[in-house]
């Protein structure tokens, strides 16, 4: 029961990794808000972990948005401890010209500035209660870089190194802030980072790059996202947090 008593936001907790941190949290006992713009999906998820859960549609690139799921959350149990910004996504695979503007600037709204939304919206509630956990979904992607992902590689760039920056500036006010950088994993989101369609012949060029053998699984994460926002690492902040069996050795 690491996180016993604590109140979280995971954001894209529809499915994959957020679903899955999720699951850990309430195990750990946590009270999570579900939040995804998938709002069927959102309640899925939540219903499975009942009371402990409450399912908050939300598209993470609008600031009102966000600043409905912090109210629903603190109407609801009272404080907020922790915040998951793990809702991500990524253009196809291929060559950098081949992306256009509008796709460039919903990895960026998607990846980046959904934070910026989410540390003006929860912060000052941090920084009156003197404590918090901030963790956001980075990747390895922006540690050691796969071709043909650019403007992707370079959001989770500015994920890691903002993760970083929010530290140094947060950490007077008690408020720890980390980057888990996943190596690639069975997600929605699989087929678009490999390029290519997801077959066992071409997974293994991907795992091949892997020192440990294989994919990261949405289990991995959680594990990861437990850790930090415990007490445990009471003392860890602005660290770029792999989960990647060995990749950016």
């Amino acid at each position: 029961m690491r996180l016993k008593d604590k109140i979280a936001i995971v954001t894209g907790a529809a499915s994959g990794f957020g679903a899955e941190i999720a699951r850990q949290y309430v195990a750990h006992g946590a009270k999570v808000a579900v939040a995804d713009i998938n709002g069927t999906g959102a309640k899925t998820v939540a219903a499975e972990l009942g009371d402990n859960a409450i399912a908050v549609s939300c598209d993470v690139t609008k600031r009102a948005d966000i600043d409905a799921l912090v109210a629903a959350t603190v109407a609801r149990w009272g404080q907020l401890d922790i915040v998951v910004n793990n809702a991500g996504w990524t253009h196809k695979n291929g060559p950098l010209l081949d992306v256009d503007e509008a796709t460039f600037d919903k990895v960026y709204d998607i990846n980046v500035k959904s934070i910026f939304h989410m540390v003006h919206a929860v912060v000052p509630l941090m920084r009156k209660a003197r404590q918090g956990v901030i963790l956001n979904v980075g990747s390895t992607a922006g540690l050691r870089p796969r071709p043909g992902l650019t403007w992707y590689n370079s959001s989770k760039g500015a994920v890691n190194l903002m993760s970083k920056s929010l530290a140094v500036e947060l950490g007077p006010d008690n408020i720890r802030v980390n980057a888990i950088c996943p190596v690639m994993g069975a997600t929605g989101l699989l087929e678009s980072f490999m390029g290519m369609p997801d077959t066992p012949e071409n997974r293994k060029k991907f795992i091949a790059t892997i020192p440990m053998g294989r994919l990261s699984t949405p289990l991995d994460i959680a594990k990861a996202a437990v850790f930090l926002a415990s007490d445990d690492a009471e003392f860890i902040t602005g660290v770029e947090f792999p989960v990647d069996g060995g990749r950016t050795v």
